[in-house]
């Protein structure tokens, strides 16, 4: 009989983003300061349209949506180039997406925001799906996230 050798699991593997570019984070950053709501989603905007993978970018335009169509749309799209984004870091559909990781934040939000926004809309069963996800990706998960 060959013996081989047992590996222990340490749990479900985490995935941590890559960080945005560094020049993208600069230009959210300054599109954040921006006092006037109207002309800080427009930066926020022209921020997204030059970096249209920035997670951070189309999480922040789901919170300045007018409406809650706008922020459903900008929360969905998010969404999906989050997905996108964690399946090109290796997640594969399970596993954690912590919170505590900054990188991670962008995506998190979105999904949060689309949870939201399909509460506002009478899509029960999409914010009961994405409020489930979010205590998937990350157990400590608040929707406050004042994490």
């Amino acid at each position: 009989m060959t013996e081989r050798p047992v590996t222990l699991s340490t749990g479900l593997p985490h995935t941590i983003l890559d960080a945005e570019p560094p020049e993208a984070l600069a230009a959210l950053a300054v599109a954040m300061t921006e006092t006037d709501l109207g002309l800080r989603r427009d930066a926020v905007s022209a921020v997204a349209a030059q970096w249209p993978r920035m997670l951070d970018a189309w999480a922040q335009l789901a919170i300045l949506g007018r409406d809650p169509i706008e922020r459903y749309a900008a929360a969905r799209v998010g969404y999906h180039r989050g997905l996108d984004r964690l399946r090109g870091s290796g997640w594969r559909g399970s596993g954690y997406v912590f919170w505590k990781h900054e990188t991670n934040r962008g995506f998190l939000s979105a999904l949060n925001s689309l949870r939201g926004a399909a509460a506002e809309i009478g899509e029960a069963d999409e914010e009961e799906r994405c409020a489930l996800f979010l205590v998937q990706l990350d157990p400590q998960f608040r929707s406050n996230t004042d994490q």
